[in-house]
């Protein structure tokens, strides 16, 4: 859709609000709303002001004068508003009508365009698979002398003894994969989720529970190009939180709300194109996989470390970052295992479905950030044919938690805090600064926001747990 389609669509519709929605630096939305009328063929062009000094990771106070530039091809009609209103992300940028270094989505853009000069391919895909949790009571609180949280689902292990609406049905801890209602309590409700999402242009394969208890869920939507993908990945958190909430019910993508279960990852899977033809498939080679997606992983793999730091961007990713949990802490590829950090899929595979799956990251990242830092991690192993093999980073066709000690100790694992994946994201960042995809200035700004407002505010208060450990020393 063009500008002049957007503005017809807005008579044609009787659209009453435009929103214009754009994500900060750790990667949530935030929006704008104009009654329909104030939108014209030259905000497109001229954009509309707004104060960045007022969001997370941009700019002070001084310098916060801003532009917001609709682009007319994310439109969609938003379901959760009382009158009719017209969606559409927008682009940041200074006030000289330039992209700022800082948007988000603007790396995302700087990473296509900068696949395509590389000659290496046209095309990147991805399809990352967001799990959530979804609760029916949720309370938490924290203050000098205070802190606690609780959380409540019909379908909790926890709940088994309680009253309610459902009695005996409930889904134990870990095996919450795929049941049948009545232990699935909530098909319903993602069956609505997806509909809203296709309501919104979102194109969905399949929905299902995950292995969690007390309301963990998954719905997959079709892969697309980069930028398009994290606009989706946006619209998709911001669809499943609003239709819980529709439903009386609070929706999560933290990484480990529940201790002893399963947490919530985002694995994303990615392929390369050149024309028609799929750069990652080779009847003969491992897996099928061509020596371009061999490189391609051996680059995830050499600078995983690093990507944790954007990939995995909270305290609370760390608490899922554990063995035996599915997570995948181990950086070794292999084909069908979910046990390590990059899967090759082997079902059913085509030379169009042929693809790499990276299964560490988790949904806390900015998905502009996150999967543009991939692509790039990518195209360096490709540019300087990194081959995992050499490093030692697999084949590894074994549950590598059930290796010896011996043999773990072989294997490289991702880090264990986000401390430490900072460290090595500052250590290791000069593949995302080539063809100024990101810049040093924007990397330095996402290092200080995450020690300074996470890192640092989580380690100096004390914990629950911390109590029952230590309170009778």
């Amino acid at each position: 859709m063009n500008a002049s389609e957007v503005l017809e669509a807005i008579v044609r519709d009787k659209i009453e609000f435009v929103d214009l929605k754009f994500s900060d630096l750790p990667g949530s939305w935030h929006h704008v709303t104009l009654p329909a009328r104030e939108l014209e063929a030259s905000s497109f062009t001229a954009g509309l002001p707004f104060d960045g000094s007022s969001l997370r990771g941009f700019r002070e106070i001084e310098e916060s004068d801003m532009i917001l530039m609709p682009d007319p091809n994310t439109a969609f009609v938003d379901p959760f508003y009382a009158h009719a209103t017209l969606s559409l992300v927008a682009d940041v940028l200074d006030p000289a009508l330039r992209p700022y270094g800082r948007d988000p989505r603007g790396v995302a853009k700087r990473a296509e365009a900068y696949l395509l000069a590389s000659g290496i391919a046209d095309r990147a895909y991805f399809g990352p698979e967001l799990e959530f949790f979804v609760f029916d009571d949720v309370r938490f609180d924290n203050s000098p002398n205070s802190s606690f949280f609780s959380i409540d689902g019909e379908e909790s292990a926890w709940s088994s003894g309680d009253a309610g609406s459902r009695p005996g049905y409930r889904i134990r801890a870990k095996e919450g994969y795929a049941p049948v209602p009545p232990l699935d309590a909530l098909s319903d409700l993602r069956s609505e989720m997806v509909l809203h999402l296709e309501a919104v242009g979102i194109r969905v394969e399949r929905h299902h529970h995950e292995v969690a208890t007390a309301g963990q869920g998954e719905i997959g939507f079709t892969y697309d190009t980069l930028v398009k993908t994290a606009d989706n990945v946006l619209s998709f958190k911001y669809v499943v939180k609003n239709t819980a909430v529709e439903n009386g019910r609070s929706a999560t993508f933290m990484p480990k709300p529940l201790f002893g279960d399963n947490g919530s990852g985002m694995h994303t899977h990615q392929s390369l194109w050149k024309g028609k033809t799929p750069l990652f498939f080779d009847q003969q080679g491992y897996g099928q996989m061509s020596e371009t997606a061999l490189f391609y992983i051996g680059g995830i793999l050499r600078h995983a470390p690093a990507l944790v730091g954007l990939c995995n961007a909270s305290t609370n990713s760390f608490r899922r970052l554990v063995p035996g949990y599915e997570a995948p802490t181990d950086l070794v590829f292999s084909k069908g295992n979910r046990s390590a950090a990059v899967r090759i899929p082997i079902s059913a595979v085509t030379p169009k479905s042929s693809r790499i799956e990276f299964r560490t990251p988790d949904s806390t990242g900015n998905p502009y950030l996150a999967l543009s830092a991939m692509l790039m991690a990518g195209l360096d192993g490709i540019k300087n044919r990194i081959d995992p093999r050499k490093l030692g980073m697999g084949p590894l066709d074994k549950n590598i938690y059930h290796l010896s000690e011996r043999d773990r100790k072989k294997i490289r694992s991702v880090p264990s805090s986000l401390t430490e994946a900072l460290g090595e994201l500052k250590r290791d960042h000069a593949f995302l600064l080539e063809g100024g995809v990101f810049s040093r200035d924007l990397v330095e700004a996402w290092i200080d926001y995450k020690m300074s407002h996470e890192v640092h505010a989580v380690g100096l208060r004390p914990t629950p747990y911390e109590f029952q450990l230590y309170y009778d020393i």
